[in-house]
Parts: structure tokens; sequence; C-alpha cells
């Protein structure tokens, strides 16, 4: 039944119409003149199978199966114009079963489609309340020690100078977002060019550790390898993979323990090299982990906002490791730590 065409549909029913005719002529043979007579009814079914078939299969392509093909074109041509495709139409004999398998996968990609801007409707209006979430706060901060100096204390040298201190960090985390943001769009449109080259680094992850060490002094957590590493050269954006290690490392020390630790571990994983940054805090419960990637989402928006991140760090972190076509993971348990682990390319001698 999936491979009707115009001619098998005409055969069938002409052949059932031809075949009660018969039935009937023979019938009223037998009953009212009491012969069998299978000539009659022979020459009727093969006449009236004759005619029908004909006339049947005229009726269908005439009437149905060509306005069949305009809708099968019309789909086809649609489909063409979002896959920008130049084949040309194939109108098989199967034509009925094509159309009826396009519709379904039509209204499959249709469903899906709704779906997917339904939920970048969500998503879009998500972000646009945690963008002016996240610069209402140091607006009306800077708002408020404007309005303190103008309203006196300038004048007092106990707290001008104070407010105007904290009235510039309020500036700079303003700033801040609005970098993150932009990096963020650019890393997406493509527009941020990588300086991709080969370095080592095991030598840039103790970079990161020495730049950091006095943030984590405060916590008493120590920045440490698994194990002693020669060079491992890799082959990727030096700058950007800083800015992955550090946001990595400095998550570490805010959210890990006191007394605790930063390890990192590096893994061959043939034309890769997988990095691990692990750490023994307070863990990251499940339900948060598919999200952990999203633009200002947080575990702890009151921890995370008092640190003075931006909500964006971890957002950025996967756009430059998916700009290196690599990937990045992240597990955790409560109470036990977190491990994000991503891969690099690994650097060829010829390189």
């Amino acid at each position: 039944m999936n491979n009707l065409t115009p001619r098998k549909i005409a055969f069938i029913v002409s052949l059932v119409v031809s075949s009660i005719l018969g039935g009937m002529v023979l019938f009223y043979n037998y009953y009212f003149f009491d012969l069998i007579n299978i000539v009659v009814p022979s020459l009727v079914l093969i006449t009236a199978f004759i005619v029908c078939y004909f006339i049947f299969q005229f009726t269908i392509e005439e009437f149905f199966y060509e306005r069949i093909k305009v809708i099968y074109k019309t789909i086809y041509s649609l489909k063409a114009k979002e896959s920008k495709s130049n084949q040309p139409v194939d109108l098989g004999k199967d034509i009925i079963s094509e159309v009826n398998q396009e519709v379904i996968n039509w209204a499959k990609d249709y469903n899906a489609e709704i779906e997917e801007l339904k939920k970048n409707e969500n998503y879009r209006r998500e972000f646009l309340g945690n963008v002016s979430h996240e610069l209402k706060t140091p607006i009306f901060n800077i708002q408020g020690y404007i309005s303190t100096l103008l309203d006196g204390g300038l004048e007092d040298p106990n707290i001008n100078i104070d407010y105007l201190k904290r009235a510039e960090r309020s500036v700079e985390r303003m700033i801040s977002i609005v970098e993150d943001l932009q990096d963020i769009s650019q890393l997406e449109t493509g527009q941020l060019k990588l300086e991709v080259e080969p370095f080592d680094i095991v030598q840039l992850v103790r970079e990161v550790f020495l730049g950091q060490e006095f943030l984590a002094s405060h916590r008493k957590i120590k920045f440490r390898f698994n194990q002693e590493y020669q060079p491992i050269v890799v082959k990727a954006d030096r700058s950007r993979i800083r800015q992955v290690l550090t946001n990595l490392v400095v998550n570490s020390v805010k959210y890990g323990k006191d007394n605790g630790d930063t390890v990192v571990r590096f893994y061959d994983m043939d034309e890769n090299i997988l990095i691990e940054v692990k750490d023994n805090g307070i863990g990251i419960a499940q339900t948060h982990l598919p999200r952990l990637f999203e633009r200002f989402y947080r575990v702890d928006k009151s921890r995370s906002r008092d640190s003075g991140g931006t909500g964006l760090g971890l957002a950025i972190v996967k756009h430059i490791i998916e700009a290196h076509n690599q990937v990045i993971n992240v597990r955790s348990a409560e109470g036990v730590g977190s491990t994000f682990s991503f891969t690099l390319k690994k650097a060829k001698k010829t390189d």
C-alpha cells in the first residue's frame, strides 16, 4: 500500500468493480432464468474492467495525481531553498508515498524548529534579564556614591576618596561585564581570530599558578601538578588558553576549601592532550551541571556576586575551547570537589 501509483489504484478499483458487476450478472441469470452461464458474466467482467480502468486512471491522474505533483514540487522547492540545493526534483512513479514521507519529515522539522524558536526566545528573555540585573547593581552603586558626594560628601575627607574608589570599582565591574560580552559575541560570530602557535602547556600552567598565588594564599590553597611533567607542546592560541586556565584556577580558589588543593593533570589522548583542573572544594550539585556553561548562570548567586565574578567566565571558557574545535566537560560532587577537563591539539614536530 505504500507504493501505490495511479495505474495500480485504477487496476485495483477496476478489478473490484468489474468483479461485482460480473457476480451480479451471474446471480441474475441463475436466480431469474435458472441458468449457470459464465460467458456473459465473463464478457461483462472484462468489458467493465477495461472501461473502469481507463476511466479511473484518467480521473486519478488528471484530478488528483497532477495536483499531488504540484504539492510535492512546492514542498521540495521550499526545502531546496532552505538547504540551498540545486538538485532537480525527482518525480518518480511512487509519488504518493514520496509526498507522504516528505510531509511527515516536513512536519517533524517544523515542530523541531518551533521548539527551537521557543527555546531561543526563553533564552533571549532570560539573557536580557540577566544583563540588566548585572549592570543595574553597579549603576545604582555609582549613582548612590555620586549623590552622596554632591550632597556635601565631597567636602568630607573621611568619605570623599573612599566613595570615589568605590565608584571606580563599580565602573571597573561594568567594563568587565561589557568586555566579557564582547568576547563572547566575537567568539560566537567568528570575528575573533585565534593566533594559533605551538607552546608548552605545562609552562603556561606554571605561569597561571604564579599569577594566582596571592589569591590562593588568603585561603591557604596549594597549586600543584599530580606529578612532574616534561614539556608538552600543544598548538593553540596561547593568550586565550591562558584565559581559560586562569578562569578555572580562580574558580577552584573561590569555591575551594581552606587548606585545600588545586591539581592539574595531563593525559595523552593520541592526537590531543587532555588537561584537567581539579579541586577538593564545595562541589556542584548534579542539577546545575547541564547549565553551568550558560551566560550569567550561577550555582550560588549571592556568593558568586560577592566574589566579584561576572557570571560569564565559564561561558567564555566554553566558547574559546570550541573555537579551537575541542571540547570541555565538568564532573562534580557536592562536598567532594569539581574537575574541569578540556582537550587541545598536540603540536607536531613540523609545526
